[in-house]
């Protein structure tokens, strides 16, 4: 029996209740949060898990083996450094850290305590997501030339980040994923419309290795809800969308093909090329409860999660870059490495 105690009983809090709590093997035992109302309702939805206010109660009780950190990101790197110090297995919201400094820190601390420390990169438990990363393995869209994804709502705004950390960090994740290494640099614009000190606005441009280029554009100040991945390459072209009917994916047969002319030698004309559209088939499952029941496996057996501190560290490098570039007016920000 896995046993799990959770900081932090807001958005995210009761869900990972929810979550673990329907697992076998597993047992969550207390949650915690200094709100008086956001406890009576996990005491509501979850009578059998016991409540407190300090999070202590979790991290010095001895019979919890793991702890949920789902608080403010501000908050994320002193509670998870007093977990890993208290001997626990830690899941942590995202971003880890609000720093690479910081993230690097934790990192190198789990691996000091031998300790799991896992990012709650939720998208990268998608299968919709995961799909998108098997058929790019595959070379369905051939040599990728760009990426962009789009998350945008009408809300809701926070106070305690700006939103590339609360938004544009889900994307960062996902194409670092995808492209299985950091971007080399990043560039962005950011919008202060709603308050002078937050951006609920931001324009990010990312360059990875061999030219490859990813655009992403977050907002709290839309008219639509949007949760979408295009990937454009040689081949074909992908989308993914979250909110989508018929599916989470769809394949494009469009491309274009260079013909020779035969003017002049070397001359090419750009011709376009358009197919068919296919959906290929996606099992669908919560992204949260898949994400909840690897951790426990690594938790059990001691191994390393999809979604790693050190994945953590590059998030949090790329933020680092893209929130510098934003200070400086869009000037490109080397993302560091070490």
């Amino acid at each position: 029996m896995i046993t799990i105690g959770v900081i932090g009983c807001g958005h995210w809090g009761p869900n990972y209740v929810r979550n673990f709590g329907a697992l076998a093997g597993v047992t969550v035992r207390v949650a915690a949060d200094v709100d008086q109302n956001r406890r009576t309702v996990v005491e509501r939805m979850f009578p059998w898990v016991k409540t407190a206010a300090d999070h202590r109660a979790v991290l010095d009780d001895p019979a919890i083996d793991a702890v949920v950190v789902a608080t403010p990101t501000g908050t994320h790197f002193g509670l998870v450094k007093e977990a890993l110090e208290a001997g626990k297995d830690v899941l942590c919201e995202k971003p880890l850290t609000t720093t690479a400094a910081e993230a690097l820190e934790l990192a190198r601390l789990a691996e000091e305590k031998k300790r799991i420390l896992m990012v709650g990169h939720t998208f990268l438990f998608n299968p919709g997501i995961l799909k998108l990363k098997q058929l790019l393995d595959e070379d369905v869209a051939g040599r990728v030339y760009y990426l962009h994804a789009e998350r945008t709502n009408l809300g809701p705004i926070r106070s305690d980040v700006n939103v590339v950390y609360d938004l544009a960090s889900h994307d960062i994740s996902i194409f670092n994923f995808l492209r299985g290494e950091l971007p080399g640099s990043a560039s962005a614009q950011g919008g202060r419309f709603l308050r002078s000190t937050i951006d609920d606005v931001s324009f990010i441009t990312l360059r990875y290795a061999d030219g490859v280029m990813a655009s992403i554009l977050v907002s709290w100040l839309h008219p639509r809800k949007v949760r979408e991945v295009t990937v454009v390459g040689d081949k074909k072209m992908i989308i993914w969308n979250d909110l989508g009917v018929m599916g989470p994916l769809m394949v494009f047969d469009k491309k274009v093909e260079r013909e020779p002319t035969y003017l002049d030698f070397g001359e090419f004309h750009l011709l376009t090329r358009e197919g068919d559209i296919t959906i290929p088939r996606v099992n669908q499952a919560e992204p949260l409860r898949l994400q909840c029941d690897h951790f426990v496996s690594c938790v059990k057996e001691r191994s390393k999660p999809r979604s790693p501190a050190e994945q953590g560290v590059g998030v949090a490098r790329v933020l680092d870059a893209i929130n510098l570039s934003i200070s400086k007016g869009g000037m490109p920000c080397q993302v560091q490495t070490e």
